[in-house]
């Protein structure tokens, strides 16, 4: 089953894009089926009800119906892998 995956940063371009990028390539990698939605971190709530996964580069104080994974070590390069293996976690359920 397609996954749909939620990829926010504070305005949808910068950010997201670096983190977009990363799980594009980890679903090739990994034969994973998923529908990748870049947006605000203020869109999020207008897809609350149909989102598998967040993967965010910003904080968030608000609680979602699913995973919410913190994906800044894709900006830093440290703590890379650990954040890869939390995301193909959470597409595998």
């Amino acid at each position: 089953m397609k996954k749909r995956v939620l990829v926010a940063c504070g305005t949808g371009i910068a950010t997201s894009t670096v983190v977009n990028d990363a799980i594009e390539n980890m679903c090739e990698n990994h034969n994973i089926e998923a529908e990748i939605i870049q947006c605000k971190i203020s869109e999020i709530a207008g897809y609350e009800d149909s989102a598998d996964l967040l993967v965010t580069t910003t904080v968030t104080k608000k609680d979602y119906p699913f995973p919410v994974i913190n994906a800044r070590a894709f900006l830093t390069g440290i703590g890379t892998e650990e954040t890869e293996q939390e995301i193909l976690h959470a597409l595998k359920q």
